[in-house]
């Protein structure tokens, strides 16, 4: 392959792919690699390195024995050339040569080739990147966008990746709708072949905790702890809080002014019935506390 089609090839793939550098000029030096294999018939045991400056120049080198009459130059340098390379080399060393020369073939093998090994390693390069974004996100809450709805669960759009919210985590009283956006808990990430698996919710009570965190000030700053909670999805929530703080009322701060705080956490869970309720430590059950206030 010419040395533009490597540059276009490089900078196309910054441009488009969000992946480092490094991880780009990986796949373009295997490319180059199995395309001059490939090409020149080169053994498994005869080392092809492929050298590409940060710009997606490339530069081929091939190891040789240093002789002093070549016989085969596929395999062997004279060893005034390898002197050019390593001043100390003596004859049956071995040196990395550049590759001066190349067939005529070479070209459209090397294309197809860097077109197969670059997709390979930029999918492989995004399913680690994504999963190692998302794997950070566990027990967040993100939005998507509805893709799928189907008996087995639904499929959101999180942008650069796809979730699913099985059966189970769905909310009974919700009916979701193609191309809706909703807030959702972030269960648990897998490795797979694919790519990573996202699985999300919006009933875990910890989807609940965290709208808590959001709404109320308090609660994210430490000065009040939800202490346990008690979920129904769909239907009924208890929460029992704790002001760590003397002074601050618990229960009012998750409430909120005229009840704004904690309606807005009602109005994202559908209407779900929230209970606040202050926790006491000296009753047996941590659910059970006084001055329940309803919503």
């Amino acid at each position: 392959m010419a040395k533009s089609d490597f540059t276009l090839a490089f900078n196309e793939i910054i441009e488009t792919r969000a992946l480092p550098k490094e991880k780009v000029l990986e796949a373009l030096s295997q490319a180059l690699v199995s395309a001059y294999r490939r090409d020149a018939r080169v053994i498994e045991a005869q080392r092809v390195e492929a050298d590409i400056d940060i710009t997606g120049k490339p530069r081929l080198l091939v190891e040789k024995e240093v002789v002093l009459d070549v016989v085969n130059a596929q395999t062997e340098i004279a060893l005034q050339d390898a002197r050019e390379i390593d001043p100390s080399v003596q004859e049956g060393d071995m040196v990395m040569a550049p590759v001066t020369s190349l067939s005529q073939s070479f070209g459209r093998i090397a294309a197809q080739t860097a077109k197969q090994v670059i997709l390979q390693h930029i999918r492989e390069a995004e399913r680690e990147s994504l999963y190692n974004e998302y794997i950070d996100r566990v027990g967040e809450l993100v939005i998507g966008t509805v893709q799928n709805l189907n008996a087995g669960g639904v499929t959101l759009d999180l942008g650069r990746a796809e979730a699913i919210m099985p059966a189970k985590e769905r909310m009974p009283n919700e009916r979701y709708k193609q191309h809706e956006k909703i807030r959702v808990y972030v269960v648990e990430v897998k490795k797979t072949n694919r790519g990573p698996q996202i699985i999300v919710s919006r009933s875990h009570k910890q989807m609940l905790r965290r709208l808590l965190e959001y709404e109320v000030p308090e609660i994210y700053n430490g000065q009040i702890e939800v202490k346990n909670i008690a979920r129904e999805a769909g239907h009924r929530s208890k929460v029992a809080v704790y002001a760590l703080q003397e002074g601050v009322d618990a229960v009012g701060a998750c409430v909120g002014m005229r009840g704004m705080r904690i309606q807005n956490i009602v109005k994202e869970l559908s209407d779900e019935k929230i209970d606040i309720i202050e926790w006491d430590p000296t009753l047996p059950n941590t659910l059970r506390g006084r001055s329940p206030r309803r919503v």
